[in-house]
């Protein structure tokens, strides 16, 4: 079973930190803005954006922000108890894992959920703090599993959600992708998948949702207009498609709305 132990959420420039975890206790940073650096048992590691590192039980660590450079981060402290009922490779390493992820909005969007859920402190958190980082955990071990990347396939998916952050409210294609890394629709459809763990429908509907999220506690737009901005011609599969993604209806999210003049 994994147990979350504690929940950070670092930014700035002026970041330092001793191990002061339990000896049975393991230490996952992501970095989602930035970089910085960590020292294990005497290695130097340089920790950026989109990118994990794990610390295994009984290493001697610390770690401190590059001068003069901002960055962000979400660590999680967690325990873990009978290794053979995990089936998670990672957790068996004794040393430290620094990973690139292709599947990094996934992770985030856990990570994020977990320090959420870890201030809040609502019904069954602790539940939820542990069901969320053994999903995140299972990611990134699949990416593990799998083996390193090759930066240029790296470079092509960046390329990609470029090119999806910049058109996510119209219809995006396997065509328009593979035309933008010059490869053929296919090879495009199959890399990105297998990269970031989403299908291109799935990655835009999870980018159209984190504006629809915003739109609906911030603007003065009705569910409908906030649909049509994002592309849904349909406000029925709007609907749809947002309580999948989120757990909450549309109007959910009228509730919490600011109080704008």
């Amino acid at each position: 079973m994994i147990t979350v132990a504690d929940v950070q959420h670092h930014q700035g420039m002026d970041w330092y930190a001793e191990s002061t975890t339990a000896p049975d206790s393991y230490t996952l940073c992501l970095v989602t803005y930035g970089k910085c650096v960590y020292w294990v048992e005497g290695q130097k590691t340089i920790v950026d954006k989109g990118s994990m590192l794990l610390i295994p039980p009984r290493l001697g660590f610390y770690g401190k922000s590059i001068p003069t450079l901002f960055h962000s981060k979400y660590v999680i402290i967690f325990r873990k108890s009978c290794a053979e009922e995990e089936g998670l490779p990672l957790l068996d390493r004794t040393k430290i894992v620094k990973l690139k992820l292709g599947c990094y909005e996934l992770v985030r969007e856990r990570l994020r959920s977990i320090l959420h859920q870890w201030e809040d402190k609502p019904s069954y958190y602790k539940h939820m703090t542990n069901a969320l980082l053994t999903e995140a955990l299972i990611y990134m071990n699949q990416e593990w599993d799998r083996g390193m990347i090759a930066d240029e396939k790296h470079r092509h998916v960046e390329r990609m959600k470029e090119y999806i952050q910049a058109h996510y409210r119209e219809k995006v294609t396997k065509e328009e992708l593979g035309e933008v890394i010059q490869r053929t629709p296919n090879y495009a459809a199959t890399l990105f998948r297998s990269v970031t763990n989403q299908t291109i429908s799935e990655y835009v509907h999870s980018r159209r949702m984190k504006t629809a999220m915003y739109m609906l506690t911030e603007s003065r737009l009705t569910v409908q207009e906030v649909s049509e901005y994002l592309g849904y011609r349909d406000a029925t599969y709007f609907h749809r498609i947002f309580k999948k993604m989120t757990g909450a209806s549309p109007s959910d999210f009228l509730h919490e709305r600011s109080q704008i003049k």
